[in-house]
């Protein structure tokens, strides 16, 4: 008779799994940094409080706030991580990564091809991304596309705290520059978040619902978006499966052809725009291999072709929801 027993965990919302992923880290490895702005407690733990306690518990020479300058805080930890630290570097906004993408992609990302393999920058980029919280054009971007595609980087999404926890620390111990996008209305949903160490590999996307006449392939809080739409979609008779990719780069592309080669038909969801989003990559691929089996064209759904608005409804209808995924999938099944 087995013994096992099922990992010991407690409900937490995303920022705080986060922040546990940090302080273990940190805990764990001394040559764990943090750096940002308003990370240290002085000036208020971050703006999310993703690094509340942290500079408390490990001292401010390995918690510091930066002066506001993305080039800076990214340049300081590439140097940082070719000396032997394993620096988190927090971007506040995603969209702020525009001002590092010199130090991002032409030196963190290239390094280690350029040098032979003899320089690696095991950095982690934090950034805060994405729409819902009325923060207008400047502070609500999902660019992921823009990184995935730069050779040398990896791209890192979770859709649920236990997941924030465990990718988060595979960034932070992997040996080559990781993004790692936190999505800001995910900050707030409640999960269970496993007790001590906590690894999930980059690379295995999850299955979160199995089904036979869809594969709805997402990532991030559309994951969840996706799950309520699967279920609408059951009342009508359509069995979707549900695919959380978890990093796009590096991508389970395995995982995602045996899906969609069961099914016959994929739809790809992501908060980006639709127009040159990661899902015009991905369904690419699956076309590709899967050419001869789909039961029809691969759909894409994401948000509007337009920056994000700041006007509330304008907001909503700007991001596909529940009901957008809804009408996709069932145009994808009647094809």
């Amino acid at each position: 008779m087995s013994t096992a027993t099922e990992p010991q965990t407690v409900m937490l919302p995303m920022v705080a799994a986060i922040n546990r992923a940090i302080d273990e880290a940190m805990t764990k490895d001394p040559r764990v940094i943090v750096l940002g702005e308003d990370v240290a407690d002085s000036e208020g733990g971050g703006v999310y409080k993703a690094t509340m306690g942290l500079s408390t518990t490990h001292g401010t020479d390995r918690v510091r706030s930066t002066p506001i300058s993305e080039q800076a805080i990214v340049g300081a930890a590439i140097g940082a991580a070719i000396a032997g630290f394993r620096p988190i570097a927090e971007i506040m906004m995603f969209d702020f990564i525009a001002v590092a993408m010199d130090q991002v992609c032409n030196h963190a990302a290239k390094l280690r091809y350029m040098s032979g393999s003899q320089t690696a920058v095991p950095i982690t980029i934090r950034c805060s991304a994405g729409a819902g919280m009325q923060f207008g054009a400047q502070h609500s971007d999902m660019l992921e596309a823009w990184l995935c595609h730069v050779p040398g980087l990896k791209v890192v999404i979770p859709s649920n705290p236990a997941d924030a926890k465990g990718l988060l620390t595979s960034c932070i111990f992997d040996e080559d520059p990781c993004v790692f996008v936190e999505q800001t209305m995910s900050y707030f949903l409640p999960g269970p978040v496993p007790v001590g160490e906590h690894v999930v590999p980059l690379g295995q996307a999850a299955v979160r619902r199995e089904g036979t006449d869809l594969t709805i392939v997402s990532y991030g809080r559309q994951v969840n978006d996706c799950l309520r739409a699967s279920d609408a979609l059951a009342q009508d008779g359509i069995e979707a499966e549900v695919l959380d990719l978890r990093s796009l780069v590096p991508l389970d592309l395995d995982r995602v052809l045996t899906s969609v080669a069961k099914t016959r038909r994929a739809l790809v969801v992501h908060e980006a725009v639709t127009r040159c989003g990661f899902g015009a990559e991905l369904s690419a691929q699956i076309t590709e291999h899967l050419f001869d089996s789909l039961a029809g064209p691969v759909a894409r759904l994401g948000a509007k072709n337009v920056p994000v608005p700041y006007s509330m409804p304008l907001e909503r209808a700007y991001l596909p929801g529940r009901a957008e995924i809804v009408d996709a999938a069932r145009r994808v099944v009647e094809h």
